[in-house]
């Protein structure tokens, strides 16, 4: 797949996790990458990598160019992403006071194109184009594009995520310094990823970044090994903070939630850190009154704690998942629906114990869900699906990937939503050609996931060109889609994404 632009190579998509990777630099830049969700996001991120070296002339006679703005929030990850030689400066940091930069009078080209190529007005506009970690290349080239390019404005939605080793710089004597996040403050970030971090890398990462008392609004801590006392410590001096992730996180305990939650954060996510079972979620629910948004991933809560959310939650909170969350039954839907009333998003991923009795309870009390994630759901069958056709009548997305029991009844339930727009469907190992005919009068779908659905064929797939309102459908590892279906689909669905 080539650009029309230059014929160079697009870099390889890799459309399970998104990863798009720059090659390391020659002068030790380091790498960046980039994360995001939607097949149809990643897609378009894998673009070639290219700086230009002077800004054509032509340039300054379209003014009127538009500015694209930045789809959706993006992740800045690993803004030096590999090991660079010692002393040497990471994308995305201000660069040191040794290291030089070409200055504009040293640009290649005539004066009147060298002026060009400097020009903020043309920046401004020009760098729009260009994705996240290509901006972290681009501001390498000269301190006259760094001054344009680290404005807040084109930084605004990403994270920049720093890893242990690249917090530090070793000095000539083995000594460890702290690195200069000035860059950062520069730009703005509101919000930061910190990977494999101790409480000590914690109280080093305030006292150097000038924004953590009270610009950072977001604070993600994965793999890192902070106790309670850090945790108290974090949540204490960065008053700002009303986004918390914690992942991955085994060295913190229940006792560390309940002294350092502070009311005014209203997202929490917690996944995979062991300490946590139903007492975290009774401190959750005292302690966090504004809650709007839980993320909860932790294979020891049981129905009980789902019943520990107040009242005021209960008017707050409009998103709730629960991933993985195995010893939770029916019961604790139970108790969920009566607790969290209002709720417009909710995953039951990988919920084993949830039937179709609990797809009932959610159906008849939580009319209000735009959002619903049944993935990885053994016992869901058809039933609940008409469950769901029947009372959610504003459901907009539905995932249901690897439920094995949905079959072509089930999807003869869901063709009379008229409000879904996105369907997942993922190794859904029983759906055949009859079900996919069931989908076609659904005018509102603007995405369906059929990746790994062994039972479809070349001729049931053609089918969807029906559905010409469609903007991305996902094939992935699907026998039936051959480069012959591709081609059709590119003739007759040409608004439309097609995933292979």
């Amino acid at each position: 797949m080539s650009n029309p632009r230059n014929g160079d190579t697009k870099p390889p998509c890799l459309p399970r996790n998104g990863l798009v990777k720059i090659p390391t630099q020659p002068n030790g830049l380091g790498s960046a990458s980039i994360t995001k969700g939607t097949p149809a996001v990643k897609n378009r991120l894998c673009q070639p990598s290219s700086v230009p070296a002077i800004l054509s002339p032509a340039l300054a006679h379209h003014s009127d160019l538009p500015i694209p703005s930045l789809a959706s929030p993006l992740s800045l990850a690993a803004l030096g992403g590999v090991s660079s030689p010692p002393g040497a400066s990471l994308v995305g940091l201000s660069t040191s006071e040794g290291s030089e930069q070409p200055s504009p009078e040293r640009l290649p080209g005539s004066p009147s194109e060298r002026q060009l190529a400097v020009d903020e007005k043309i920046l401004n506009r020009l760098f729009w184009y260009f994705s996240a970690c290509e901006k972290c290349v681009l501001a390498q080239v000269c301190k006259a594009w760094r001054r344009v390019l680290y404005q807040p404005k084109f930084w605004v939605g990403l994270t920049p995520v720093l890893h242990t080793k690249e917090l530090y710089n070793v000095l000539p004597g083995g000594e460890k310094e702290f690195v200069s996040l000035q860059g950062f403050a520069v730009r703005g970030f509101e919000g930061f990823c910190l990977v494999g971090v101790s409480d000590l890398d914690i109280c080093e990462f305030i006292d150097n970044y000038p924004l953590s008392k009270k610009g950072v609004k977001s604070m993600s801590l994965k793999r890192s090994t902070i106790t309670d006392a850090g945790l108290e410590v974090m949540l204490e001096q960065m008053q700002g903070v009303v986004r918390l992730e914690l992942s991955g996180c085994n060295d913190f305990t229940e006792a560390g939630l309940w002294s350092s939650l502070n009311a005014r954060i209203t997202a929490l996510s917690v996944s995979d850190c062991i300490n946590v079972a139903d007492d975290a979620i009774a401190a959750i629910s005292q302690l966090l009154p504004n809650l709007t948004e839980l993320n909860l991933q932790a294979y020891h809560v049981t129905d009980t704690a789902l019943a520990y959310f107040t009242a005021k939650q209960g008017y707050t909170t409009h998103t709730l998942r629960l991933n993985s969350c195995w010893e939770i039954t029916n019961h604790g839907v139970v108790n969920m629906v009566h607790s969290l009333p209002n709720l417009s998003v909710l995953s039951l991923s990988g919920c084993s114990k949830v039937t179709d009795d609990g797809v009932e309870l959610v159906a008849e009390n939580l009319r209000k869900l735009r959002s619903l994630d049944l993935s990885w759901c053994p016992r869901i069958t058809d039933m609940a699906l008409e469950y769901i056709a029947c009372d959610l009548h504003k459901l907009e997305e539905l995932v249901l990937d690897r439920c094995v029991r949905i079959t072509d009844t089930g999807l003869s339930y869901l063709s009379t939503m008229s409000s879904l727009r996105s369907l997942y469907l993922r190794w859904c190992c029983q759906v055949q050609d009859f079900g996919l005919k069931h989908l076609l009068g659904m005018g509102s779908l603007r995405l369906l996931s059929l990746a790994g659905c062994p039972l479809l064929t070349t001729t049931g797939l053609s089918g969807l060109v029906q559905l010409q309102e469609l903007e991305e459908l996902e094939l992935t590892n699907c026998p039936g889609a051959t480069p012959e279906l591709f081609k059709y689909f590119s003739q007759h669905l040409p608004c439309c994404m097609v995933i292979e």
